[in-house]
């Protein structure tokens, strides 16, 4: 679950809109996690990647990463920190590394992945034939503007927002799935291919999200036309 929305919308720089202010890279950093949130991301998927290039094995490429989600939670606990976004990580860890024991295939480690993508893929392709792009409820609701969709310009950014996220989980797709279909000889590239496609390419879609949908909440853009 660390490549969707993830719990990054609902705490992203969206909530914070203010007219006339400027974005910032910390805020979106923010909505990342933090520090801390990028390395709970990113860790899980590269000890496999390390683990699996040097060993080969099956089980100890899966329970690596579930030790270092689980000791997440215990040093979140220790700095008494919420652990939910430790917990979701260790949930999302823990069903990868099952179906992949369960299946005898490395790949299928990333196989939840794929169906998360694939999913939100077609829920944001399914929110314009309602015409309520999901970005604009999404910021709509958050901002307390249900009148969103009635204004042109923001209509218009929200679209183009949506299209963005479609387009990330549309990459995703486009690389990964050929990967996961050549089986075990490419599952280091599908593990190099989601760390990349991962936080990365998940934190310049909210950068640019937000700056598109930060231009139109404005003074100047704040009466619906």
């Amino acid at each position: 679950m660390s490549d969707a929305f993830r719990s990054g919308l609902a705490r992203s720089p969206f909530a914070s809109i203010e007219p006339g202010a400027t974005p910032t890279g910390k805020d979106v950093w923010a909505a990342l996690g933090g520090k801390r949130g990028v390395v709970e991301s990113l860790l899980p998927g590269l000890i496999f990647l390390v683990v699996y290039t040097l060993t080969q094995s099956l089980w100890w490429s899966v329970l690596t990463p579930l030790a270092a989600s689980a000791a997440f939670i215990l040093a979140r606990l220790f700095r008494k920190s919420p652990i939910q976004p430790a917990l979701i990580g260790l949930v999302g860890v823990a069903l990868s590394a099952f179906v992949a024991i369960v299946s005898g295939r490395p790949e299928n480690n990333f196989v939840l992945g794929l169906w998360v993508n694939a999913i939100s893929l077609v829920v944001i392709v399914g929110s314009f034939a309602f015409r309520r792009p999901i970005i604009g409820v999404i910021a709509g609701i958050l901002v307390n503007d249900d009148q969103w969709h009635h204004n042109r310009a923001r209509f218009a950014m929200a679209s183009v927002a949506t299209l963005l996220w479609a387009a990330m989980f549309g990459l995703r797709l486009l690389v990964q799935v050929p990967l996961y279909l050549a089986g075990e000889p490419a599952v280091q590239a599908l593990a190099t291919a989601k760390l990349v496609m991962g936080i990365p390419l998940y934190g310049l879609t909210l950068w640019l999200t937000w700056l598109l949908l930060r231009a139109v909440y404005r003074p100047h853009a704040a009466s619906p036309e």
